[in-house]
């Protein structure tokens, strides 16, 4: 059983995801959301460490939240379509994907993240 978090904006106090996986396995940064239909409002895959990511393969669009060792954002990218690189954000520790669409503007450059237990 996948034990979830909550993606939390401190900044904002509104919640970003009700149900975050963390991948910080080897295998699990590496299958990321490889393989998935698309995600749902709520869900949202957090990838430790990643300091860039790829859409290659996937079927989807997605938001991506880059994040610093104290969860504060560092780069904002919404809609990045399939087939796709990031750039390097050399401030990230990790990586928070979300379903592409979600954010909406609604978490910026120097927000504070929380991860909660969901």
């Amino acid at each position: 059983m996948t034990a979830y978090l909550l993606a939390f904006n401190a900044t904002r106090q509104a919640p970003i995801a009700a149900k975050v996986e963390k991948a910080d396995t080897p295998a699990a940064r590496s299958q990321g959301l490889l393989g998935r239909e698309s995600l749902a409002q709520d869900e949202a895959l957090w990838i430790v460490p990643c300091p860039m990511i790829h859409t290659f393969f996937m079927r989807f669009p997605i938001d991506v939240l880059f994040l610093d060792r104290d969860l504060r954002v560092r780069r904002v990218i919404e809609n990045l379509p399939p087939w796709r690189l990031s750039p390097w954000v050399w401030a990230a520790r990790s990586a928070l994907e979300l379903k592409g669409g979600v954010l909406g503007g609604s978490v910026r450059v120097g927000d504070s993240l929380e991860m909660r237990p969901a």
